[in-house]
């Protein structure tokens, strides 16, 4: 059959139109702030080998969580797949990046015969395990952290499996869950009927070969940018620290970068083995670090889809802190992703420096969980308006102010202020960019933030975790780093508690008064050639105080 290339291109709109869809679905109908404010999902569309069509990055170290995960599924109930099934994953040791993080896979079908699926992953805000909001800095092993749900059917040709369904929610403690996963299903369905539609109106046969087209030809588009890349091996080194077990840890996270022509390989066998607490990978979460980061280097108009990932090649070995064996802990797996993309930059950085930015902020979390006094009932709150620190400066280009980690790279989204005071029993006293907190460079970091909470309700419990209060971010060519993350309790009495970066407080009392300091990110380039009008510009806005304008940028009135 001959190919046309305008309807390639017409085949990935539309996919990338369903998955819009799919995801403006999830965002009006779910209950959780963590996916109706946050947006911490991602939808997307595979076909029926399980190979990615389209998807909508809400928040990108998902993103290519959902591929592996269809490809187990189609491997375990090989021809008992029907029309009406719903399935729900979350495990980690078959294919999930992280527990909260649980998946729906709806099959699509053309007259009985499978063409592709629907699926929708978010992250919940409860998913069992010993700790309600499912981070555990006290776990060693994956039952402290959650319930495991290998794939399993929801509904079963259209039936719901009620046993199924008491089973996993029993083990549940929020209600919200439930009506959020059934937001997953309504917007799989959603993405079932367009796919449907889409194939029916086209027919198979064009299907199959216009898709496979369109494969091919966004291969060709991600080699000929690994093609731009010399020949060479480029290798990197971060740092991971503190386990939540042993204080004073420290564990290495190396990068070795292979390109030969038009492939490229990321090898991270050398990185440190796992650990004995909660801070490991999962094989997706890391793949997934590693496609993410690669992506910010790369001509950002290649579709994103199976052809995209085929020439990107990843070794990732069991048993190291980046892909965890049986039955480690691994909720903290997402957030190793910041490390990773420091060792790849670095690595990359000599051989492309136009293609990469300075260090991000690295996450410094918390979560807090009690029971809201006017209403009565459970609540979990990531602090995600805390949390979102500056990207790094890159060649041309200042950071992004307040973007995130890059593991998130803007897809988490502020909650609304009157919102977060809605649905947590706390007050916002202060929320604003912080001065001096982007590192000084020719092109300056971008910029962190400082909140303040006033915490109210009385028996708050807070869950720590990440490593941004050790290590400033990095700057790049003769660029600054930025300030450390910081985290501080002041009680009523007085008292002042600043947590460890893997912690959990229980008890907080009412009226404590939560302060937070979110990082910058790294400079790019000698501050003293920056500028001196955008410098001027920064000293009237308060991005940078008349102090470091004249020290760090040489600034002289």
């Amino acid at each position: 059959m001959n190919i046309d290339k305008i309807l390639v291109s017409i085949f990935q709109r539309a996919f990338k139109s369903i998955t819009d869809e799919m995801s403006i679905s999830l965002t009006k109908t779910t209950r959780s702030p963590i996916l109706c404010e946050a947006k911490d999902f991602v939808t997307g569309l595979y076909d029926a080998k399980g190979q990615m069509l389209e998807q909508t990055e809400n928040l990108p170290i998902l993103s290519f969580s959902l591929g592996p995960v269809c490809k187990v599924i189609l491997e375990q109930y090989g021809n008992d797949i029907h029309e009406g099934d719903v399935i729900i994953h979350n495990d980690v040791f078959s294919m999930g990046n992280q527990n909260n993080d649980v998946a729906i896979f709806k099959p699509i079908f053309h007259k009985k015969i499978l063409v592709g699926w629907s699926a929708a992953k978010g992250h919940q805000a409860d998913i069992g395990g010993a700790v309600q909001g499912g981070y555990n800095p006290n776990a060693t092993e994956v039952w402290q952290e959650a319930i495991r749900i290998p794939a399993v059917k929801l509904f079963e040709k259209g039936n719901l499996r009620k046993d199924v369904w008491n089973l996993i929610f029993a083990n549940i403690r929020l209600q919200m869950v439930q009506e959020d996963i059934k937001a997953q299903i309504g917007a799989c369905t959603l993405g079932e009927r367009r796919l449907s539609a889409f194939v029916e109106k086209y027919g198979l046969e064009i299907f199959e070969t216009h898709k496979q087209a369109l494969f091919d030809s966004t291969e060709k588009m991600m080699r000929a940018e690994i093609k731009n890349i010399p020949n060479g091996v480029y290798e990197g080194k971060s740092m991971v620290y503190y386990d939540g077990k042993h204080i004073g840890s420290k564990f290495e996270i190396k990068s070795k970068i292979t390109v030969k022509n038009e492939d490229i390989v990321f090898d991270f066998s050398k990185s440190s083995a796992q650990t004995k607490g909660f801070v490991n990978g999962t094989y997706t979460s890391s793949c997934s670090a590693i496609t993410l980061t690669f992506l910010q280097m790369v001509n950002p108009n290649i579709p994103h889809n199976e052809g995209m990932i085929k020439p990107l090649k990843y070794i990732v070995p069991e048993g190291t802190i980046l892909n965890a064996s049986y039955p480690a802990a691994t909720t903290f797996g997402n957030h190793l992703c910041p490390q990773i993309a420091d060792s790849i930059f670095k690595a990359l950085g000599p051989a492309v420096p136009e293609r990469i930015t300075a260090g991000w902020n690295h996450l410094l979390c918390s979560l807090f969980t009690g029971n809201h006094p006017r209403t009565g009932k459970k609540y979990v709150d990531i602090c995600f308006l805390g949390l979102k620190g500056g990207s790094g400066a890159m060649k041309g280009d200042d950071g992004y102010d307040h973007i995130g980690m890059i593991d998130a790279s803007g897809g988490v989204l502020d909650q609304d202020y009157e919102m977060y005071e809605q649905q947590t029993p706390h007050m916002i006293l202060q929320h604003e960019y912080l001065c001096d907190s982007g590192g000084a460079g020719e092109w300056r970091g971008g910029l962190g933030t400082e909140t303040k909470i006033l915490l109210k309700g009385g028996d708050t419990t807070m869950v720590v975790f990440g490593d941004g209060d050790v290590e400033t971010n990095y700057g790049l060519f003769g660029g600054k780093g930025s300030v450390l993350n910081k985290i501080e309790l002041k009680y009523p009495s007085g008292k002042k508690l600043v947590p460890m970066s893997k912690d959990m407080i229980h008890g907080i009392p009412d009226n404590t008064v939560y302060y937070q300091v979110a990082s910058g990110g790294g400079g790019f380039g000698n501050p003293k050639k920056r500028d001196k009008g955008k410098v001027k510009q920064d000293v009237k806005n308060e991005v940078v105080s008349k102090k470091s304008a004249k020290e760090k940028y040489g600034l002289k009135n």
